[in-house]
Protein backbone atom coordinates (compact mmCIF):
# COMPACT_ATOMS: atom_id res chain seq x y z
CA UNK A 1 0.00 0.00 0.00
CA UNK A 2 2.83 2.24 0.95
CA UNK A 3 4.45 2.12 -2.36
CA UNK A 4 1.20 2.70 -4.01
CA UNK A 5 0.58 5.46 -2.15
CA UNK A 6 4.08 6.94 -3.48
CA UNK A 7 3.57 6.18 -6.69
CA UNK A 8 0.02 7.91 -6.70
CA UNK A 9 1.20 10.49 -4.91
CA UNK A 10 3.62 11.15 -7.85
CA UNK A 11 1.82 10.53 -10.68
CA UNK A 12 -1.44 12.96 -9.54
CA UNK A 13 1.27 15.81 -8.28
CA UNK A 14 2.83 16.17 -11.83
CA UNK A 15 -0.15 15.84 -13.62
CA UNK A 16 -1.80 18.46 -11.58
CA UNK A 17 1.57 20.61 -12.08
CA UNK A 18 1.71 20.09 -15.80
CA UNK A 19 -1.86 20.44 -16.89
CA UNK A 20 -1.76 23.84 -14.97
CA UNK A 21 1.05 25.14 -16.38
CA UNK A 22 0.25 23.82 -20.04
CA UNK A 23 -3.11 26.00 -19.21
CA UNK A 24 -1.26 28.63 -17.37
CA UNK A 25 0.47 29.53 -20.78
CA UNK A 26 -2.47 30.41 -22.54
CA UNK A 27 -4.90 31.08 -19.88
CA UNK A 28 -7.24 33.62 -22.38
CA UNK A 29 -7.61 30.13 -24.41
CA UNK A 30 -8.49 28.19 -21.29
CA UNK A 31 -10.96 31.06 -20.38
CA UNK A 32 -12.22 30.77 -24.01
CA UNK A 33 -13.44 27.24 -22.79
CA UNK A 34 -14.49 28.18 -19.74
CA UNK A 35 -16.75 30.10 -21.91
CA UNK A 36 -18.29 27.27 -23.60
CA UNK A 37 -19.25 25.51 -20.65
CA UNK A 38 -20.86 28.59 -19.35
CA UNK A 39 -23.10 28.81 -22.29
CA UNK A 40 -26.71 28.66 -22.10
CA UNK A 41 -26.65 25.50 -24.05
CA UNK A 42 -24.49 23.61 -22.09
CA UNK A 43 -24.27 24.41 -17.95
CA UNK A 44 -26.37 27.81 -18.28
CA UNK A 45 -24.19 29.60 -16.44
CA UNK A 46 -24.13 32.72 -18.87
CA UNK A 47 -23.65 35.12 -15.44
CA UNK A 48 -20.33 33.86 -15.06
CA UNK A 49 -18.93 34.59 -18.67
CA UNK A 50 -17.89 38.14 -18.02
CA UNK A 51 -15.47 36.37 -15.47
CA UNK A 52 -14.61 33.72 -17.33
CA UNK A 53 -10.72 35.01 -17.51
CA UNK A 54 -9.95 35.83 -13.66
CA UNK A 55 -12.12 32.27 -12.83
CA UNK A 56 -9.36 30.28 -15.84
CA UNK A 57 -6.48 32.26 -13.68
CA UNK A 58 -7.49 30.96 -10.08
CA UNK A 59 -7.82 27.58 -11.23
CA UNK A 60 -5.21 26.94 -13.26
CA UNK A 61 -2.97 28.78 -10.52
CA UNK A 62 -4.32 26.74 -7.62
CA UNK A 63 -4.24 23.24 -9.79
CA UNK A 64 -0.58 24.00 -9.72
CA UNK A 65 -0.14 25.17 -6.25
CA UNK A 66 -2.29 21.81 -5.07
CA UNK A 67 0.39 19.16 -7.22
CA UNK A 68 3.13 21.24 -5.71
CA UNK A 69 1.88 20.77 -2.13
CA UNK A 70 0.65 17.36 -2.85
CA UNK A 71 5.13 16.10 -3.73
CA UNK A 72 5.58 18.49 -1.23
CA UNK A 73 3.20 16.83 1.76
CA UNK A 74 1.93 20.17 2.42
CA UNK A 75 -1.24 20.68 4.53
CA UNK A 76 -2.07 17.20 3.55
CA UNK A 77 -6.23 17.01 4.72
CA UNK A 78 -6.51 20.52 2.70
CA UNK A 79 -4.71 19.45 -0.52
CA UNK A 80 -6.35 15.81 -0.42
CA UNK A 81 -10.02 17.79 0.17
CA UNK A 82 -8.77 20.44 -2.48
CA UNK A 83 -7.92 17.06 -5.41
CA UNK A 84 -10.98 15.28 -4.84
CA UNK A 85 -12.94 18.53 -5.34
CA UNK A 86 -11.95 19.73 -8.44
CA UNK A 87 -11.58 15.86 -9.74
CA UNK A 88 -14.85 15.46 -8.42
CA UNK A 89 -15.80 18.60 -10.41
CA UNK A 90 -13.52 18.26 -13.40
CA UNK A 91 -15.00 14.65 -13.82
CA UNK A 92 -18.78 15.66 -13.72
CA UNK A 93 -18.20 18.19 -16.43
CA UNK A 94 -16.18 15.63 -18.62
CA UNK A 95 -18.93 13.04 -18.26
CA UNK A 96 -21.50 15.82 -19.34
CA UNK A 97 -19.55 17.37 -22.40
CA UNK A 98 -18.92 13.40 -23.57
CA UNK A 99 -22.27 12.40 -22.81
CA UNK A 100 -24.27 15.24 -24.14
CA UNK A 101 -21.90 15.91 -26.71
CA UNK A 102 -21.52 19.91 -25.88
CA UNK A 103 -17.70 20.88 -25.45
CA UNK A 104 -15.66 19.02 -28.12
CA UNK A 105 -12.85 19.58 -26.39
CA UNK A 106 -12.23 20.19 -22.49
CA UNK A 107 -9.42 22.05 -22.51
CA UNK A 108 -7.56 19.85 -19.87
CA UNK A 109 -4.00 20.54 -21.23
CA UNK A 110 -4.98 22.76 -23.95
CA UNK A 111 -3.59 22.79 -27.30
CA UNK A 112 -0.74 20.93 -26.69
CA UNK A 113 -2.36 17.60 -25.91
CA UNK A 114 -5.93 17.78 -27.56
CA UNK A 115 -8.47 15.36 -25.91
CA UNK A 116 -11.89 14.07 -27.18
CA UNK A 117 -14.71 14.56 -24.34
CA UNK A 118 -14.36 10.57 -23.90
CA UNK A 119 -10.70 10.36 -23.53
CA UNK A 120 -10.67 13.47 -20.51
CA UNK A 121 -13.28 11.51 -18.88
CA UNK A 122 -11.34 8.28 -18.99
CA UNK A 123 -8.12 10.36 -17.98
CA UNK A 124 -10.35 12.09 -14.90
CA UNK A 125 -11.76 8.69 -13.95
CA UNK A 126 -8.04 7.56 -13.44
CA UNK A 127 -6.88 10.30 -11.72
CA UNK A 128 -9.78 10.05 -9.07
CA UNK A 129 -8.77 6.06 -8.17
CA UNK A 130 -5.50 7.52 -7.79
CA UNK A 131 -6.32 10.59 -5.38
CA UNK A 132 -9.25 7.72 -3.80
CA UNK A 133 -5.71 5.81 -2.74
CA UNK A 134 -4.34 9.01 -1.83
CA UNK A 135 -6.92 9.14 0.68
CA UNK A 136 -7.14 5.41 2.18
CA UNK A 137 -3.26 5.60 2.20
CA UNK A 138 -3.19 9.40 3.58
CA UNK A 139 -0.75 8.04 6.41
CA UNK A 140 1.77 7.20 4.50
CA UNK A 141 2.06 10.95 2.89
CA UNK A 142 5.11 12.40 4.84
CA UNK A 143 6.47 15.71 4.07
CA UNK A 144 9.48 15.59 2.29
CA UNK A 145 12.79 18.29 2.93
CA UNK A 146 12.01 20.70 5.72
CA UNK A 147 8.60 21.75 6.80
CA UNK A 148 9.30 24.75 7.48
CA UNK A 149 10.43 25.57 4.41
CA UNK A 150 7.30 24.30 2.46
CA UNK A 151 5.42 27.82 2.86
CA UNK A 152 7.95 29.58 1.22
CA UNK A 153 8.06 26.92 -1.72
CA UNK A 154 4.62 26.99 -2.28
CA UNK A 155 5.01 31.40 -1.83
CA UNK A 156 7.58 31.53 -4.65
CA UNK A 157 5.43 29.15 -6.66
CA UNK A 158 2.31 31.05 -6.72
CA UNK A 159 4.57 34.57 -7.04
CA UNK A 160 6.07 32.56 -10.34
CA UNK A 161 2.70 31.63 -11.30
CA UNK A 162 1.24 35.21 -11.31
CA UNK A 163 4.10 36.62 -12.77
CA UNK A 164 4.32 33.94 -15.82
CA UNK A 165 0.62 34.37 -15.91
CA UNK A 166 0.84 38.10 -16.05
CA UNK A 167 3.05 38.02 -19.08
CA UNK A 168 1.75 35.88 -21.15
CA UNK A 169 -1.51 38.13 -20.79
CA UNK A 170 0.52 41.37 -21.53
CA UNK A 171 2.05 39.66 -24.57
CA UNK A 172 1.37 36.02 -26.00
CA UNK A 173 1.78 32.54 -24.86
CA UNK A 174 5.44 31.59 -24.46
CA UNK A 175 5.11 28.01 -25.78
CA UNK A 176 2.38 28.14 -28.77
CA UNK A 177 0.79 25.02 -29.55
CA UNK A 178 -1.51 26.11 -32.22
CA UNK A 179 -1.97 25.36 -36.16
CA UNK A 180 -1.30 28.96 -36.47
CA UNK A 181 2.34 29.08 -34.87
CA UNK A 182 5.13 31.22 -36.38
CA UNK A 183 6.79 29.10 -39.47
CA UNK A 184 3.06 27.97 -40.61
CA UNK A 185 1.98 28.27 -43.81
CA UNK A 186 -1.51 28.65 -43.69
CA UNK A 187 -2.69 27.19 -47.29
CA UNK A 188 -0.40 24.18 -46.74
CA UNK A 189 -2.05 23.60 -43.41
CA UNK A 190 -5.34 23.66 -44.88
CA UNK A 191 -4.50 20.72 -47.22
CA UNK A 192 -5.29 17.22 -46.83
CA UNK A 193 -2.33 14.63 -48.20
CA UNK A 194 -2.83 12.04 -50.46
CA UNK A 195 -3.59 8.77 -48.88
CA UNK A 196 -5.19 10.54 -46.02
CA UNK A 197 -7.58 8.29 -44.35
CA UNK A 198 -11.28 9.19 -44.91
CA UNK A 199 -14.31 10.29 -42.62
CA UNK A 200 -16.14 6.54 -41.94
CA UNK A 201 -20.36 7.43 -41.74
CA UNK A 202 -22.89 4.68 -40.82
CA UNK A 203 -26.29 6.02 -42.62
CA UNK A 204 -29.21 4.60 -40.37
CA UNK A 205 -32.09 4.16 -43.07
CA UNK A 206 -35.66 4.38 -41.24
CA UNK A 207 -38.55 2.66 -43.27
CA UNK A 208 -42.04 1.63 -42.21
CA UNK A 209 -43.77 -1.65 -43.17
CA UNK A 210 -46.97 -3.58 -42.33
CA UNK A 211 -46.92 -1.17 -38.94
CA UNK A 212 -43.64 -1.62 -37.85
CA UNK A 213 -40.49 0.43 -37.83
CA UNK A 214 -37.32 -0.89 -39.79
CA UNK A 215 -33.93 0.20 -38.90
CA UNK A 216 -31.32 -0.05 -42.21
CA UNK A 217 -27.98 0.66 -41.54
CA UNK A 218 -25.24 1.40 -44.92
CA UNK A 219 -22.21 3.39 -45.39
CA UNK A 220 -24.38 5.65 -47.57
CA UNK A 221 -25.64 3.99 -50.77
CA UNK A 222 -29.80 3.53 -50.38
CA UNK A 223 -30.45 0.26 -49.00
CA UNK A 224 -33.08 -2.32 -50.74
CA UNK A 225 -36.07 -2.12 -48.33
CA UNK A 226 -39.65 -2.26 -50.28
CA UNK A 227 -41.09 -0.20 -46.72
CA UNK A 228 -42.16 3.14 -47.36
CA UNK A 229 -39.26 5.37 -46.04
CA UNK A 230 -39.52 7.56 -43.05
CA UNK A 231 -36.07 9.08 -41.69
CA UNK A 232 -32.15 8.80 -42.08
CA UNK A 233 -29.76 9.45 -39.50
CA UNK A 234 -25.77 10.16 -40.13
CA UNK A 235 -23.58 8.51 -37.91
CA UNK A 236 -20.06 9.38 -37.40
CA UNK A 237 -17.51 6.41 -37.13
CA UNK A 238 -14.55 8.05 -37.39
CA UNK A 239 -13.24 11.45 -38.20
CA UNK A 240 -10.64 10.89 -40.53
CA UNK A 241 -8.25 13.00 -41.03
CA UNK A 242 -8.56 16.54 -40.60
CA UNK A 243 -6.60 19.16 -41.39
CA UNK A 244 -4.87 21.38 -38.88
CA UNK A 245 -6.27 24.35 -40.57
CA UNK A 246 -9.38 23.51 -41.38
CA UNK A 247 -11.94 26.90 -40.57
CA UNK A 248 -10.03 29.46 -42.45
CA UNK A 249 -11.16 31.48 -45.05
CA UNK A 250 -11.39 35.56 -45.98
CA UNK A 251 -14.69 36.71 -47.22
CA UNK A 252 -16.42 40.13 -47.93
CA UNK A 253 -19.31 41.04 -49.50
CA UNK A 254 -20.03 37.07 -50.01
CA UNK A 255 -16.49 36.90 -51.95
CA UNK A 256 -13.49 34.64 -51.18
CA UNK A 257 -10.45 36.51 -50.85
CA UNK A 258 -8.76 33.67 -49.00
CA UNK A 259 -6.34 32.59 -51.72
CA UNK A 260 -5.10 36.02 -52.96
CA UNK A 261 -4.09 37.11 -49.16
CA UNK A 262 -2.25 33.57 -49.23
CA UNK A 263 -0.17 34.70 -52.19
CA UNK A 264 0.79 38.27 -51.20
CA UNK A 265 4.54 39.03 -50.39
CA UNK A 266 4.27 41.25 -48.08
CA UNK A 267 0.86 41.25 -45.90
CA UNK A 268 0.35 42.41 -42.37
CA UNK A 269 -2.91 41.44 -41.02
CA UNK A 270 -4.33 43.27 -37.73
CA UNK A 271 -6.91 40.37 -36.17
CA UNK A 272 -9.68 41.98 -33.71
CA UNK A 273 -12.09 39.14 -33.59
CA UNK A 274 -14.73 41.52 -31.54
CA UNK A 275 -14.33 45.57 -31.84
CA UNK A 276 -16.25 45.87 -29.30
CA UNK A 277 -14.37 44.15 -27.05
CA UNK A 278 -10.96 45.27 -28.66
CA UNK A 279 -8.38 47.01 -26.12
CA UNK A 280 -8.80 50.79 -26.86
CA UNK A 281 -5.31 51.66 -25.92
CA UNK A 282 -3.79 48.32 -28.37
CA UNK A 283 -6.42 50.34 -31.03
CA UNK A 284 -4.70 53.52 -30.84
CA UNK A 285 -1.19 51.90 -31.21
CA UNK A 286 -1.89 49.73 -33.92
CA UNK A 287 -2.86 53.07 -36.30
CA UNK A 288 0.14 54.35 -36.04
CA UNK A 289 1.65 50.33 -36.76
CA UNK A 290 -0.80 50.21 -40.06
CA UNK A 291 1.07 53.80 -41.81
CA UNK A 292 4.35 52.53 -41.14
CA UNK A 293 3.75 49.29 -42.83
CA UNK A 294 1.91 50.62 -45.50
CA UNK A 295 4.96 53.25 -46.57
CA UNK A 296 7.29 49.70 -46.02
CA UNK A 297 5.13 48.72 -49.05
CA UNK A 298 3.22 46.23 -46.91
CA UNK A 299 -0.77 45.68 -48.12
CA UNK A 300 -2.32 45.50 -44.86
CA UNK A 301 -5.58 43.84 -44.20
CA UNK A 302 -7.85 43.93 -40.92
CA UNK A 303 -9.79 40.76 -39.76
CA UNK A 304 -12.85 40.81 -37.43
CA UNK A 305 -16.25 38.66 -36.94
CA UNK A 306 -17.96 42.13 -36.14
CA UNK A 307 -20.38 43.75 -38.15
CA UNK A 308 -19.82 46.05 -40.73
CA UNK A 309 -21.78 48.61 -38.49
CA UNK A 310 -19.05 48.28 -35.77
CA UNK A 311 -16.48 47.92 -38.21
CA UNK A 312 -17.64 51.63 -40.08
CA UNK A 313 -17.48 52.93 -36.42
CA UNK A 314 -14.48 51.55 -35.12
CA UNK A 315 -12.84 53.03 -38.84
CA UNK A 316 -14.16 56.36 -37.83
CA UNK A 317 -13.42 56.47 -34.12
CA UNK A 318 -9.37 55.46 -34.88
CA UNK A 319 -9.02 56.80 -38.11
CA UNK A 320 -8.02 53.39 -39.53
CA UNK A 321 -6.93 53.21 -43.03
CA UNK A 322 -7.56 49.78 -43.98
CA UNK A 323 -10.07 47.10 -45.61
CA UNK A 324 -11.77 44.93 -43.19
CA UNK A 325 -12.79 41.52 -44.09
CA UNK A 326 -15.29 39.17 -42.06
CA UNK A 327 -13.62 36.07 -40.92
CA UNK A 328 -15.12 33.41 -38.02
CA UNK A 329 -14.43 34.65 -34.96
CA UNK A 330 -13.53 31.27 -33.08
CA UNK A 331 -10.74 31.14 -36.00
CA UNK A 332 -9.45 34.99 -34.91
CA UNK A 333 -9.46 33.43 -31.49
CA UNK A 334 -7.13 30.68 -32.58
CA UNK A 335 -4.51 32.68 -34.20
CA UNK A 336 -3.68 35.02 -32.06
CA UNK A 337 -4.25 35.76 -28.07
CA UNK A 338 -4.54 39.12 -28.36
CA UNK A 339 -7.23 41.94 -29.56
CA UNK A 340 -6.28 43.48 -31.28
CA UNK A 341 -3.49 41.30 -32.78
CA UNK A 342 -0.39 41.52 -35.62
CA UNK A 343 0.57 39.21 -38.06
CA UNK A 344 3.28 39.07 -40.95
CA UNK A 345 2.86 37.24 -43.56
CA UNK A 346 5.11 36.11 -46.57
CA UNK A 347 3.17 34.31 -49.59
CA UNK A 348 0.63 32.77 -46.70
CA UNK A 349 3.39 31.50 -44.10
CA UNK A 350 3.74 33.09 -40.77
CA UNK A 351 6.72 35.24 -40.30
CA UNK A 352 5.86 36.83 -37.19
CA UNK A 353 2.94 37.04 -34.55
CA UNK A 354 2.61 40.15 -31.70
CA UNK A 355 0.59 41.15 -29.03
CA UNK A 356 -0.04 44.73 -29.78
CA UNK A 357 1.47 45.35 -26.88
CA UNK A 358 4.49 44.40 -28.84
CA UNK A 359 3.49 46.19 -31.87
CA UNK A 360 7.02 48.48 -31.85
CA UNK A 361 8.87 44.68 -32.22
CA UNK A 362 7.17 44.33 -35.66
CA UNK A 363 9.92 43.87 -38.41
CA UNK A 364 9.44 45.00 -41.74
CA UNK A 365 11.47 42.96 -43.86
CA UNK A 366 12.53 44.49 -47.66
CA UNK A 367 14.51 41.85 -48.86
CA UNK A 368 12.76 39.06 -48.08
CA UNK A 369 14.70 37.64 -45.92
CA UNK A 370 14.02 37.37 -41.93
Amino acid sequence: MKILVHISRIIVGVLFIFSGFIKLNDPLGFSYKLQEYFDANVLGLEFLIPFALLIAIFLVIFEILVGVTLLLGYLKKVTLWSLMGMIVFFTFLTFYSAYFNKVTDCGCFGDAIPLTPWESFIKDVILLVFIIVLFVGKKYIQPIGAVASHKWIVFVCFTLCLGFGYYVLMHLPWLDFRPYKVGVNIEEAMQTPDGAPEAELAYHWKFRSNGEDHIITTSGSYPSFSGEFISVDTETISEGYVPPIHDFSIEKDGVDYTKQFLNEDKLVVIVMYNLLKSEKQGMKKINTLVKDAQQAGYKVIGLSASISDQIMEAKQAFNFDLDFYSVDETALKTIVRSNPGILRLERGTIKQKLHWNDSDELNFETNGED
